[in-house]
């Protein structure tokens, strides 16, 4: 986004606010571009951790023109409320925290052992037991130091993606600078700490503004999808580009990966298709794109990317589906109330909100997607399922969930493998501090319906100082170990204030799937942090091994980042469970004086954490 201090940022809001809306159009050819730059990160583990937080940035929220239309009742209003949501609460934490940034764009990504979490702008890595990775949090910009500016500055709208099928990462930003980019990073191996590979994308001096991105691992045409809100020189809404990137390029570190966009005059506030679960989307299915148009309907696009031959890839839509009509929460602005305040939040209520979650199942495909709503006096989480997008495509069941007068928003909406849908989302009221609820509905519930919702985590502060801005996006995605833990973040004060914000992960599992909610996990620190040597002495550091959740495993250490020619041992090797080992380096090999980091890595399974010590010999 454009980064416009607070002084500016309501004058670029009312003017954006201004633009009237057109009727929708699309180009019948792709814009291909090719990457302006590219490079290969060194492992992240080596970048320095973020720097303090200095001043206050407020990212303007950026207005999706739709034509005005009077409050309605909302005849998809859930009326009948059932028992507690039928889940089991998980491990949850906080993750990444304020750094004079607003709002947080709190969202994150799941794999085998790490969770990426990235926020306005910085990310962190943790273990599933919400261990935080030695070094982090770091700058977003620094993943793409080596490919330079505007990419390694601070970007916005970060996205984080775990790609299943490849067992790689993806984290995005907007960069900048005299030209507006769209910066992604794709993981080189496995570790989500490791080394990237790094592109840049050109949209000139178009703002491509809420950039959401997902998974497409088709086997004949699979993409990384994007969507773009297009702001003429960062203030003037002009539409909205649907993109495919080349999956299989980026994934082999190639500087040729393509882009390949259709531009959507007048239009806007799409999501991309995100697959989750084992099974990818058949053989040349095309990616998805949804929005709404209007407070009735929802728009599907469709793009079959042919990066063998970009000009000949296909976009067609919109497919225009009816809804239950409704009303945009706070008309798509700002009026969410906070207890002990009368600053009022902003909504976000012009768009749908990340994900437009795929699921390939035995017997159908499903798409699920959700935005805000008026309900009676509050606000609600409307809430879709679609069916057989690739055929004749239709609204499976929706439904907006509100069982009181509280304000529910800012949502996100997932499946598991048992086909429950789950979501998380923001609650807050003249009485209610905002905090964090999350819901669910399993197969055999009466269509259009949720159970009843669950705390995640009881705000206990409210956004003050003229602050509007609030999460902007959160995310829900499904744990890849089990197919059935749902992990959720998004934001929350712990007391009242500005550019205060944290953010809560946690995780919870339906009872009707068999899930592992709190893997087993383990923890790994090492004292002192540096030793000084004299003469050849050894230096010795003792490693301690912490179980988490009942870990019961065998932890192998070892050592990388060494010295030349040290003798190294560990006493014991190995670790069970938890305990202690010492570690020796015998430095009267060692070639030449000097500073030296120790990375100390335990391995277990498929699980590995490491820790790092100094050894400055002399």
């Amino acid at each position: 986004m454009s980064f416009k201090r607070i002084a500016q940022a309501h004058a670029i809001a009312i003017g954006l606010a201004m633009t009237a809306a057109l009727a929708s159009g699309q180009t019948s050819k792709p814009v291909v571009t090719s990457p302006t730059q590219f490079a290969i990160s060194p492992p992240q583990s080596q970048a320095p951790p973020a720097a303090p937080a200095g001043g206050h940035t407020i990212i303007p929220v950026q207005p999706i023109p739709h034509p005005p239309r009077a409050p309605i009742p909302d005849p998809a209003l859930q009326t009948a409320y059932g028992p507690l949501v039928n889940a089991t609460p998980g491990i949850q934490f906080d993750g990444v925290g304020a750094n004079g940034w607003a709002p947080s764009d709190a969202n994150l990504a799941v794999g085998p052992n790490h969770i990426v979490h990235v926020v306005n702008v910085e990310y962190a890595v943790y273990s599933k037991s919400g261990l935080i990775v030695p070094g982090y949090p770091k700058a977003l910009g620094s993943i793409f130091s080596t490919l330079g500016a505007p990419c390694n500055g601070n970007g916005s709208d970060p996205i984080a993606l775990y790609d299943r099928t490849a067992d790689r990462w993806l984290i995005s930003v907007i960069g900048l600078g005299s030209t507006f980019k769209e910066c992604i990073a794709v993981s080189t191996t496995n570790d989500p700490t490791g080394a990237y590979a790094l592109y840049s994308y050109d949209f000139g001096t178009t703002l491509n503004d809420y950039p959401k991105l997902g998974v497409w691992p088709t086997a004949s045409n699979s993409a990384y999808l994007a969507t773009y809100n297009l702001f003429a020189n960062a203030q003037s809404f002009v539409g909205a580009d649907l993109c495919a990137y080349d999956r299989a390029a980026m994934l082999a570190a190639s500087p040729t990966a393509t882009q390949i966009c259709f531009p959507v005059n007048n239009d806007g506030g799409f999501l991309p298709s995100d697959a989750e679960g084992p099974t990818a989307p058949p053989a040349g299915s095309p990616g998805y794109f949804l929005n709404f148009p209007d407070t009735s309907h929802l728009n599907l696009f469709k793009l079959s990317p042919n990066f063998a031959s970009p000009p000949s890839s296909t976009f067609t839509g919109p497919t225009t589906l009816a809804v239950a009509a409704f009303s945009m929460l706070c008309g798509g602005g700002t009026c969410v109330p906070q207890s002990g305040t009368s600053q009022t939040l902003d909504s976000l209520g012009d768009r749908l909100m990340y994900r437009l979650a795929y699921r390939k199942f035995a017997d159908h495909e499903a798409l699920v997607t959700n935005h805000s709503v008026t309900a009676g006096t509050g606000g609600g989480v409307r809430w879709y399922e679609l069916r057989d997008p690739n055929g004749a495509v239709n609204v499976f069941q929706q439904g907006t969930f509100a069982p009181d007068a509280n304000f529910r928003w800012m949502g996100s909406i997932g499946t598991d493998k048992a086909g429950d849908i789950a979501m998380g989302y923001s609650v807050s009221s003249s009485s209610v501090h905002p905090g964090i609820n999350y819901t669910g509905r399993e197969p055999g519930d009466a269509a259009g319906t949720m159970q009843s919702d669950a705390v995640m985590l009881t705000g206990t502060g409210s956004q003050t100082g003229g602050l509007s801005r609030w999460g902007d996006y959160s995310a829900i995605q499904i744990d890849p170990i089990d197919d059935c833990t749902f992990w959720y973040t998004t934001q929350y004060l712990t007391t009242s204030g500005s550019f205060n914000w944290s953010t809560r992960i946690g995780s919870f599992a339906m009872n009707n799937c068999t899930g592992v909610v709190g893997n087993p996990d383990f923890s790994i620190a090492a004292t002192p942090p540096s030793r000084t040597t004299h003469n050849g002495s050894a230096a010795t550091y003792t490693v301690t091994i912490g179980a988490v959740n009942g870990f019961t495993g065998v932890v192998t250490l070892a050592l990388t980042g060494q010295p030349p020619r040290p003798v190294v041992t560990f006493s014991p090797p190995t670790v069970t469970g938890s305990g202690t080992s010492t570690l020796t380096v015998d430095t009267a090999r060692i070639t030449r004086n000097g500073t030296y980091t120790l990375r100390i890595t335990g391995t277990s399974g498929a699980l590995t954490h490491s820790t790092t010590v100094n050894l400055v010999d002399q």
